[in-house]
């Protein structure tokens, strides 16, 4: 699987009574094992054959999120109130609205 930069995460599923492999740039993938190892290498597998058959019909291949730049800029639409109260947030604490944000996001 040379090449496999893609984001992966291992979970319990009590649904299911077995750890579960996901992949966040294929939200639609998952595989079920007894060991989260298994749930990795399995989701792993999957995701190259994805890629394979995704390649062979020509289709877009998701870029993985490792591969892509990221600006560090976002827009955040909040409710007036909470804009209100979070400005006064700011102040109060002696930063800007930005700082505070950027805090409270870090968190």
């Amino acid at each position: 699987m040379a090449g496999d930069h893609y984001t992966y995460r291992v979970t319990w599923s009590e649904e299911d009574g077995e750890h579960v492999g996901l992949c966040a740039e294929f939200p639609s993938l998952s595989w079920l094992a007894k060991t989260p190892e298994a749930a990795l290498r399995g989701i792993r597998r999957l995701v190259a054959d994805v890629v394979t058959d995704l390649d062979a019909q020509g289709e877009t291949v998701p870029e993985p999120i490792a591969s892509r730049r990221f600006s560090g800029r976002f827009m955040v639409r909040v409710p007036p109130e909470v804009h209100q109260r979070l400005v006064v947030e700011a102040l109060e604490a002696g930063v800007s609205l930005n700082r505070l944000a950027s805090a409270k996001l870090s968190r």
